[in-house]
């Protein structure tokens, strides 16, 4: 009989895309999410617990029968710095104790490359510094040491450190990004967008967490890097989407100084939804290296960069009629764009 998963934050951008692709294994799944599981084409072939990993009765009740469990839930960056400490790390302490208490093969925690903060060279290795920028950062970088705590308890654990992952079902940000590009708009980047910039398609992150969750334990209770094999500039791989999108139009690069300053001000004002991680670090390079990964794991991711942007764009066009325009601050919908909006008249 196939291992029964847990899937915490099942219902997001990451969660449903894992369930598609365990389900796809025919492996039985649990997904535990604050948020309803509202997707119809798998909704009757889970078990779904509508709970809080903060809360000790909710993840007793979805650890039963678990053999493998896969922490996605997690507090995002526009989150309330409150609730960024108390899901990310507390909710990650009572999941990862529950699952040493009811013996779970594996434990598989999605953490981030935000642990790097703003790195001063690259690639980057998993035993470079760890540096948190706010409190998302911060937050990651302290699961980290709950999970790893738990590990010299007896708990097998990967952790995971992807790149920004998109792909189908991805919005937030990106979603700015695609509606200039379908409405005949260009789109600024910051600096001379030359820099590097590497990022993760959805597809290859479920693949990493197969990988983690089949092989021997000995090589996967570790700390793995999970990127885009192929990338390159910021501007030529957003160009490809614009392309796509048929209306001639360019990427335009902005001197990164004064942008900065700017998007500084929109934010404290909370008129923009771009916060410092991303505006500080999209005009430089950013990328890890993942050989740790191919060579223990054999990993292998199959999306360049520019096919997960042209996948994700793809998706966005033929889910645009049933996409919330409100608004939120997580994966799955559209950003509110603020300021940002009026910018878009002059591209």
């Amino acid at each position: 009989m196939q291992p029964r998963y847990l899937v915490t934050g099942g219902s997001g951008f990451l969660g449903i895309n894992l369930v598609r692709y365990l389900l796809a294994k025919e492996h039985p799944v649990t997904v535990l999410d604050l948020v309803d599981f509202d997707y119809p084409d798998c909704a009757g072939e889970i078990s779904f617990i509508q709970g809080d990993i903060r809360n000790p009765e909710d993840v007793e009740r979805a650890m039963q029968g678990a053999q493998r469990v896969v922490h996605a839930a997690a507090a995002l960056p526009l989150y309330k710095p409150e609730d960024i400490i108390s899901t990310d790390i507390d909710g990650t302490r009572r999941v990862a104790e529950a699952a040493l208490r009811h013996g779970v093969d594996r434990f598989i925690h999605i953490s981030s490359t935000a642990v790097y903060g703003i790195p001063d060279h690259h690639p980057l290795y998993e035993d470079d510094p760890l540096d948190g920028v706010g409190p998302y950062g911060i937050a990651k970088i302290e699961a980290e040491k709950v999970c790893q705590s738990l590990r010299e308890q007896g708990l097998c654990v990967s952790i995971l450190r992807p790149k920004s992952f998109i792909g189908p079902e991805r919005l937030g940000i990106f979603a700015m990004f695609y509606d200039w590009a379908r409405t005949g708009h260009g789109f600024p980047v910051l600096g001379n967008g030359r820099n590097l910039y590497q990022y993760l398609d959805v597809e290859d992150l479920c693949d990493a967490i197969q990988l983690c969750a089949t092989l021997p334990r000995e090589k996967t209770d570790d700390v793995f890097n999970i990127g885009a094999k192929e990338f390159s500039s910021v501007a030529g791989d957003f160009q490809v989407v614009l392309d796509e999108a048929g209306f001639g139009k360019r990427i335009r690069c902005l001197p990164a100084a004064p942008a900065i300053f700017i998007l500084r001000a929109l934010e404290r004002l909370h008129l923009s939804p771009l916060y410092k991680w991303i505006y500080e670090t999209v005009s430089k390079d950013s990328f890890v290296s993942i050989e740790k990964a191919e060579r223990v794991l054999g990993h292998a991711p199959r999306f360049s960069n520019r096919d997960a942007l042209l996948r994700n764009y793809r998706w966005y066009l033929d889910n645009l009629s049933r996409l919330d325009a409100g608004g939120g601050v997580t994966h799955r919908v559209p950003w509110k764009q603020g300021i940002l909006s009026v910018a878009k008249l002059f591209f």
